[in-house]
């Protein structure tokens, strides 16, 4: 079989979007299938061409994601031609895939990480001209004629459903991890209280009540640390989460690592204490699942998917704000957690679910 993607970030980029896509497409392309991957050249220097483990991988020569949508269509439609089926993602990806898929009369899916609808206008960091923007471009995307649309989790197959998608058009997919690398790995004990946020940036993450909440944390617990492992793009993003620590006084406090190797990521997350995962929103979240899989405590908002991804040592935020945030580091300082059974997602089922959906 010959799979076109066409997404906005593919690998090397960090998100769990591009976990998702870099694992499927390469345990596609190891059992034989043809695959090629349409997405940004987000670094210049980065190739435009390549082959990585089977999978041919173009990249557009553009940085914005809007000048994605346009600039990509030559490419994909070049490609679309020959492919059996086309497989997108939310947001600017989207619509260059099902331009393609109409005019060659091809099967698009489209695989739908979150649906934030009213969020968009309560979310920090962006204008409020953008979160308009944002929340009229995601409602025309949920209206365009996709074969299928796919869930990460039943949370986001309810919010396709709440904004018009007809349950005959969704399949519930969740993301899949391979577990070997993470069997054989142990938390390590530490003095120090660490808690730790690892992630891409984004507007949805809940930053804006972590940094205020370490520091009122910081107060009571003078000693203890917040750890950030996070890239350094988007800039504008980084820039404002590196001013509000500035703002804060956490610049001691705060221990910065950007672009780990995943064994020294792993490293770094073994010696934490905990994670926290503030977001206001939830697909599904790697965060969340690797964490379950190293063993380490959470500390979660109990938004969006949060409730079906996290198990083990956890505690839930009470609601989203920097008080309940810092009384969830106060539990977890004094060792009150909850627990519920480890629940693991295999990569094999997800794949296989995607190829039995492809056969189809």
């Amino acid at each position: 079989m010959r799979i076109l993607f066409v997404l906005e970030h593919f690998y090397p980029y960090l998100g769990g979007a591009e976990k998702l896509f870099y694992d499927l497409s390469t345990s596609l392309a190891k059992e034989g299938n043809q695959i090629v991957i349409i997405t940004t050249q987000f670094d210049k220097n980065m190739l435009l061409h390549e082959t990585h483990k089977g999978v041919e991988i173009i990249r557009i020569n553009c940085r914005n994601r809007f000048a994605f949508t346009l600039f990509s269509l030559p490419k994909v439609l070049m490609h679309a031609r020959k492919s059996d089926v086309i497989h997108t993602t939310s947001y600017n990806a989207a619509l260059p895939a099902m331009i393609a898929g109409f005019i060659f009369r091809k099967p698009v899916f489209v695989t739908f990480h979150e649906v934030w609808g009213e969020l968009w206008k309560k979310l920090p960091f962006i204008s409020s001209i953008q979160k308009y923007e944002f929340y009229y471009f995601e409602k025309m995307l949920l209206r365009l004629p996709f074969t299928k649309f796919i869930a990460v989790s039943k949370f986001t197959k309810s919010k396709l459903q709440e904004n018009g998608v007809k349950a005959s058009k969704i399949n519930c997919i969740y993301n899949g991890m391979d577990y070997h690398e993470f069997d054989k790995l142990m938390p390590e004990v530490s003095d120090i209280f660490t808690f730790t946020y690892f992630g891409r940036l984004g507007i949805s993450k809940g930053l804006n009540l972590l940094i205020p909440a370490a520091a009122r944390f910081k107060a009571e617990f003078p000693k203890s640390r917040l750890k950030l492992i996070i890239p350094k793009k988007p800039a504008a993003l980084y820039l404002k989460i590196m001013n509000m620590i500035k703002e804060y006084d956490l610049e001691e406090y705060v221990t910065f690592k950007n672009n780990l190797p995943k064994s020294e990521l792993f490293d770094e997350l073994l010696m934490s204490s905990c994670i926290v995962i503030p977001s206001y929103s939830e697909g599904f979240c790697y965060s969340a699942t690797e964490a379950v899989a190293l063993r380490i405590p959470i500390i979660s908002s109990h938004q969006g998917a949060l409730p079906e991804t996290v198990s083990g040592k956890f505690i839930q935020m009470k609601e989203m704000t920097i008080d309940a945030l810092t009384e969830a580091l106060d539990e977890a300082y004094h060792d009150r957690w909850e627990y519920k059974p480890i629940r693991r997602f295999e990569l094999v089922e997800t794949v296989n679910m995607y190829k039995k959906l492809y056969n189809e």
